[in-house]
């Protein structure tokens, strides 16, 4: 319990991964007021400007249908902000206590969505709240007022990516999450995340569970990007299939299928209530028939290159049945080769696999290994994110395969320390036994990684950057008889690599020893080289920005961009 001159302080009414709540009293005026408290005895700096950033972004809200804030206090070493408490309840309560009407869905469902419409509009930036969910939405029965809450992972941003994540480290509340936001689709976030998140919120209304039941994490990650739900008129027949499309619309894997604003979502459920009110039932209708978007948005699927993906994803498959392959990915800077590899985030996360990545730096070519680095870095905070249990397993398998050099990885990748600790000493040696150690302690190493239950996925980008040593480990890596479920994507640019530059030979030379090393399997080298898109490609991607057909926009496209667009 927090003692906070001023206010009497009420038991806790709730308890977050990174708050305190306790409803209480100032006492100047013996108003009701909300407590949030950072959980920490000594929160981290980042902690602390997030808690400040929140409370900055709801006092400058003049929404009624968004949680005010009164103060921001310093208690100790932590920080105490005190907000509006109007008597309410989360939906989250009262859907473990009663059974909403279907009348009174709508209208909860109605008075939410214009509240989120409200925040996307909101001046002097667009407000994505990114963790709506029946928790986050406060409703007081008696009043009947309906507020949203707690925007402590919210955004200004009016688009964001994401990158590829432990899921425990993810943000916002994984049941509600949309694909987007769990960093694996390959997608960048804007404010129709809330719209999943609002059509998980209005399936727990409707059916009293979440669109999936599963408590793995994991699992459920995959079920948001690669599954459907349950349409919800499956689980309880007194769901009109109006309503019940609705909510799978909000529910679409992809941010272009779903709503595209929040005019569209609110018209729709007015005119289920509106039928409901005047005929008593609820007929289907076509959905979205006023739903236009105020943004323009640029469709975010990859066009053009369907073949591509197709060789990436068949080139994973492999390594998960415990092959080993190298895939270069050839093309101009700025065509694709990045948004190409990262198509391989969904299936990844269907076999549970790791995903890091490392870029080459033009400025930085007399550092060794400086993209391998980079990547086993973000490979350790994956790790440090797992549970103890887990991390004593991955700790005990890198310790049994670098011992007793394993002051030899710490010196070039020092996030290893992290997991295994401080190791001793080892012998000095010439440059190029150094670096043959090197090598030898980093082959051991990787193969701790890659597992057919786990498949490793390694990344490496702007190759003809690449410092000698790096090729040298490549070369060691693809002609390992005992590593297996590896695959190692280098992309480059083609157009900055002559027939006689270090990388060309070095492809080659590793490309020959590669088939001779695998000899029975074939070659275990492949190639994609990613090309301009071509008319009919950039003519359908105008057209599904502008909504509309092929024919309509081909003279824009061609007296505009003459064909040539790279992506």
């Amino acid at each position: 319990m927090i003692a906070l001159p001023g206010y009497q302080i009420i038991p806790k009414i709730y308890e977050s991964a990174k708050s305190h709540v306790y409803r209480g009293i100032r006492k100047q005026d013996n108003k009701p007021v909300i407590l949030k408290v950072l959980k920490q005895d000594y929160p981290t700096p980042g902690e602390l400007t997030r808690y400040k950033q929140e409370y900055s972004l709801l006092r400058g809200l003049n929404i009624h249908g968004v949680i005010e804030a009164y103060d921001l206090q310093l208690v100790k070493n932590t920080l105490v902000m005190i907000l509006e408490d109007f008597g309410g309840d989360s939906l989250l309560s009262a859907i473990g206590e009663r059974q909403f009407t279907l009348s009174e869905f709508l209208d909860l469902a109605i008075r939410i969505t214009e509240i989120l419409g409200e925040l996307h509009k909101a001046a002097p930036a667009q407000i994505v709240h990114k963790d709506i969910n029946p928790a986050n939405i406060v409703f007081n029965s008696t009043t009947g007022e309906l507020k949203i809450i707690d925007f402590g992972i919210a955004t200004i941003l009016s688009r964001s990516n994401t990158s590829l994540k432990n899921t425990a480290v993810l943000e916002g509340t994984l049941p509600y999450m949309s694909p987007e936001q769990t960093g694996r689709m390959n997608r960048s976030l804007d404010y129709r995340t809330d719209f999943y998140s609002l059509g998980a919120t209005f399936y727990q209304l409707l059916t009293h569970q979440p669109p999936f039941a599963t408590t793995d994490a994991m699992e459920l990650v995959h079920c948001h990007i690669a599954k459907q739900p349950l349409p919800p008129h499956e689980l309880n027949r007194d769901i009109p299939q109006a309503v019940s499309a609705i909510v799978m619309k909000l529910l679409a894997k992809t941010a272009e299928e779903r709503y595209q604003s929040a005019g569209g979502i609110k018209a729709d459920l007015e005119l289920c209530l509106t039928q409901l009110q005047t005929q008593g039932n609820i007929s289907e209708f076509a959905l979205g028939s006023q739903d236009i978007s105020e943004k323009f948005q640029i469709p975010q699927k990859l066009y053009g290159r369907e073949q591509e993906v197709e060789t990436l994803l068949k080139a994973f498959d492999r390594i998960s049945q415990g092959k080993t392959e190298m895939m270069l990915v050839a093309g101009y800077s700025g065509i694709g080769k990045s948004a190409l590899v990262q198509e391989l985030y969904q299936p990844i996360t269907r076999k549970r696999g790791y995903f890091i990545s490392g870029k080459f730096d033009q400025f930085q070519r007399n550092i060794p290994y400086s993209a391998v680095v980079s990547a086993f870095g973000e490979l350790v905070r994956q790790l440090l994110t797992e549970s103890e249990a887990e991390l004593n397993r991955w700790r005990s398998q890198i310790l049994a395969a670098v011992r007793p050099n394993g002051q030899v990885i710490i010196d070039v990748i020092p996030e290893v320390e992290l997991i295994i600790g401080p190791q001793p000493a080892v012998q000095e040696l010439g440059y190029t036994e150094t670096q043959n150690r090197f090598n030898l302690v980093f082959q051991n190493l990787i193969r701790v990684f890659c597992q057919q239950e786990h498949p490793f996925v390694i990344f490496l980008d702007d190759l003809q950057w690449a410092d000698s040593a790096t090729l040298k480990l490549i070369d060691l890596m693809m002609t390992d008889p005992d590593t297996h479920s590896l695959l190692l994507i280098v992309a480059y640019r083609d157009n900055e690599v002559s027939p006689t530059h270090p990388l060309t030979i070095a492809l080659e030379e590793n490309a020959l020893r590669a088939r001779c090393a695998n000899e029975k399997q074939g070659a275990i080298v492949k190639q994609i080289n990613l090309r301009p898109l071509n008319l009919e490609q950039i003519t359908q991607l105008i057209a599904d920005t502008l909504h509309s057909d092929r024919e309509r926009v081909r003279p824009l496209v061609v007296g505009k961009t003459e064909g040539i667009l790279s992506l």
